[in-house]
């Protein structure tokens, strides 16, 4: 009996072997929506330097950099997985990893925040455009890839931050 399946039993561990091999070190962080960042596109990434702000976000920056906060959360953000790229969020618009976006599960969807490490070494400025994240108290944001890597490495996969409201959206009942 195990003569007639041992030609496929060699598939199929060949087939994991291959699957859980990884040329580039660990796997990047999973975003709390339960999607695996991809290894192949998280090795390819760079890590030293976060990449240019597009003009919609370099004016979100400019516009925002001397607001006051009228509010503030301190918590975990993670990030969302380039799989969902293209996916609608709660707004309506489609994921972009190259965005300087979020989801919160209850800040109103328009909302600028200043998100800050913990540290104070470095921050960035995001637009709410989604829900969640769902799961652990402690997580107060899901950061797109490209506002996760202004703050830190991908590979950290979570980050203490500080949030602080520099503009509330406008309510549209969600």
């Amino acid at each position: 009996m195990v003569r007639r399946f041992a030609p496929t039993l060699l598939l199929v561990a060949l087939g994991a072997c291959a699957h859980d091999s990884n040329p580039h070190g660990a796997r990047a962080a999973t975003a709390s929506h339960g999607a695996q960042g991809s290894s192949a596109s998280a090795a390819s990434l760079p890590t030293a330097e976060p990449p240019p702000l597009t003009p919609d976000d370099a004016a979100l920056t400019t516009q925002f950099q001397k607001a006051p906060a009228i509010s503030s959360l301190e918590g975990e953000a993670s990030y969302y997985s380039d799989r969902l790229s293209g996916h609608k969020t709660a707004s309506g618009e489609r994921y972009r990893p190259d965005a300087l976006t979020a989801a919160h599960r209850s800040l109103p969807l328009g909302t600028v925040l200043r998100v800050t490490r913990t540290d104070g070494k470095r921050t960035v400025y995001v637009r709410v455009n989604d829900r969640g994240p769902f799961g652990k108290e402690r997580r107060i944001l899901d950061l797109s890839r490209a506002a996760f890597e202004r703050l830190g490495k991908l590979r950290a996969g979570v980050l203490e931050v500080r949030a602080e409201v520099v503009e509330y959206g406008k309510k549209r009942g969600h």
